[in-house]
């Protein structure tokens, strides 16, 4: 996508106007904005553009449906994700995350201990398989009004987090799945 990052933004909000749930459309693997380092949000937009880019994002995570959408899934080179999860399971020690913005997120590991189990992703649509990821996470960044995060998660959270700053990073969950229990799904 030519232009600058909020040429760039400001196409994808007029685009989700024109559809009649206001989605974006979601890029796929094989995008270069999916492999590369997205850049670091610092302002590129106003106030009012932000919020209507991150409208768009929600929506578009909840029509997926999806637990997190990352801005280079829409095409869009910043560091910005989305997150919401409304399902408990406590073998997967998954709990309800309220929506939620991160802003520049990052991620460090809180000890070692690594917990597989199956992930998607909204770009690679059809398929799921084994990731193993850390238990738990220290999550930092900031949220849409600039207060910092800094933050431990553990579990389905702390999955969330790993995949969607990982998208950030250019890493797709295929990059570091077990490919032997890569499986279509739905």
């Amino acid at each position: 996508m030519a232009g600058s990052v909020r040429d760039q933004v400001l196409r994808v909000v007029e685009l989700a106007a024109q559809h009649p749930q206001g989605i974006a459309p979601i890029v796929r693997a094989g995008d270069p904005v999916l492999r590369a380092t997205a850049l670091p949000y610092d302002g590129q937009l106003t106030g009012g553009e932000l919020a209507a880019l991150l409208a768009v994002m929600h929506r578009t995570l909840r029509a997926a449906p999806g637990v997190g959408l990352a801005a280079p899934q829409i095409g869009l080179p910043l560091a910005l994700a989305v997150v919401e999860d409304p399902v408990s399971d406590a073998a997967r020690e998954r709990v309800p995350v309220p929506f939620r913005v991160l802003v520049n997120p990052s991620y460090q590991a809180v000890g070692d201990e690594l917990v597989a189990h199956q992930e998607g992703c909204l770009s690679v649509p059809g398929y799921a398989a084994v990731v193993a990821r850390y238990r738990r996470v220290r999550l930092v960044g900031h949220d849409e009004r600039g207060a910092v995060l800094d933050e431990e998660l553990v579990g389905w959270p702390a999955r969330i987090v790993q995949h969607e700053t990982d998208h950030l990073r250019g890493t797709l969950y295929v990059d570091t799945a077990d490919l032997r229990t890569l499986t279509a799904v739905g």
